[in-house]
């Protein structure tokens, strides 16, 4: 498998969350040609419950665009009908733990620069699709998880691997819709791998610290339309009240007990100049490095809402668009990572930690598996980027990948002790 030519496949054809219908269909066709158990459609995710979900008419049109870059037809309607999700297991030819490895699918709504100083510009893998852009390293997970597999297919390893595969990271869905589906029932150790992160390119990091539990949210502001000028007193202001709810979100107190943010990221209203607006909707968001934290910030946050909307006579309706939790990692896990960096030649610069500092719903599989016993970490693997996450001209150092295949493939044949009793 070529590796760089396969993230460079996935990175020219980004699709949003729940949308990654040809993403979908090029790693069950990877799948296909190995020893593995493979779930998709309801067995690993279920749309009932996810909110913002694509229309059908989106999923039709990332639909067609995956047949005409020669994806195949039958899988593409498969996904864009049943979801993206896809659970593989792989079946290790001696007793041992049951791994769970996480590898996110989704594209950002992110138009990629179009600069000769931007590699996939100048290397002519470029975004295809105007409007969208892989800009957090996902099409590099993608194939970090298919070239895994592919040398995991001699079975040369104790337990089992299951990789997840997951729509919907981006906004916190994806993870929840594959839980629903117990994607992680009976696994014994959990581990996400993400590119990036700011480190130098193949530094390996064990584990994070700094994650933060989050919460989207929007709300739609129902008031009254009326004339401006001859009738404002018969309005009811759904912007005014919008408006008075995002300055309220933002003057929210800080807690001492963690670190916190809040961000008002959308406001939209309908009308006119001279109509008194009778819908507005907003976006929002409460971070917090604290899962409790995070509830409570979230309450104060829909409390905010609520009050500015009965402060303007309008009715206001909130929906929680997605989120996850904070994370520790489990030290047993990172001794492990560590280990398997240095039997690579990895281990020179290898951290035991690395500082987030934003979320990730990988978070939430990780809760799962240590609530039922089990282990749970969070990897980076340095991609030297040259600009920020979900920025036009992010990037990842290629070289970041063999990397990240060589340590995760360390780790699952390793054994211990305690993984031959398992």
């Amino acid at each position: 498998m070529d590796l760089v030519a396969l993230r460079r496949d996935v990175h020219a054809h980004p699709e949003p969350a729940f949308c990654e219908v040809r993403t979908a269909a090029t790693v069950l066709a990877h799948l296909r040609e190995l020893p593995v158990e493979v779930r998709t459609g309801v067995a690993a995710m279920r749309r009932e419950g996810v909110p913002a979900y694509p229309d059908e008419a989106t999923l039709r049109d990332f639909a067609d665009r995956a047949v005409a870059t020669g994806a195949d037809a039958a899988d593409v309607r498969r996904f864009a009908t049943e979801g993206t999700a896809i659970i593989a297991d792989l079946a290790g030819r001696r007793p041992g733990p049951v791994w769970a490895l996480r590898f996110d699918m989704d594209a950002l709504p992110v138009t990629e620069a179009d600069d000769p100083a931007h590699t996939p510009a100048a290397d002519g893998f470029r975004s295809r699709y105007e409007g969208f852009m892989h800009a957090c390293g996902h099409d590099g997970h993608v194939a970090i998880g298919l070239a895994l597999a592919r040398r995991l297919a001699d079975r040369d390893f104790p337990g089992t691997v299951r990789f997840l595969f997951q729509p919907a990271e981006e906004g916190g869905r994806g993870a929840r819709a594959m839980l629903a589906a117990d994607a992680v029932a009976g696994v014994d150790r959990f581990l996400a791998v993400h590119l990036g992160l700011d480190l130098p390119a193949t530094t390996v990091a064990a584990g994070i610290t700094g994650i933060f539990a989050t919460t989207k949210m929007r709300a739609r502001f129902t008031g009254v339309a009326s004339h401006a000028a001859a009738a404002p007193e018969d309005g009811r202001n759904a912007l005014l009240a919008a408006a008075t709810a995002v300055l309220g979100i933002h003057g929210l107190p800080r807690f001492s007990a963690a670190d916190t943010r809040v961000n008002v990221g959308t406001l939209h209203a309908g009308g006119n100049v001279n109509i008194v607006p009778a819908a507005a909707e907003l976006t929002c968001e409460a971070r917090s490095t604290d899962g409790a934290v995070n509830a409570d910030l979230t309450e104060r946050i829909k409390q905010v809402l609520c009050g500015a909307a009965q402060a303007q006579g309008v009715a206001v309706e909130i929906e929680e668009t997605g989120g996850s939790t904070s994370l520790n990692c489990d030290d047993e896990l990172l001794d492990a990572v560590l280990a398997a960096a240095a039997a690579t030649g990895h281990g020179e610069r290898a951290l035991r930690t690395h500082e987030m500092g934003g979320s990730d719903d990988a978070s939430l599989f990780a809760e799962a598996v240590q609530r039922a016993g089990g282990l749970a970490t969070y990897m980076v693997i340095g991609g030297g980027n040259p600009a920020p996450h979900h920025n036009p001209y992010f990037d990842v150092d290629e070289a970041a990948l063999p990397v990240a295949v060589d340590v995760l493939e360390a780790l699952v044949r390793q054994t211990t002790r305690t993984d031959d009793n398992t």
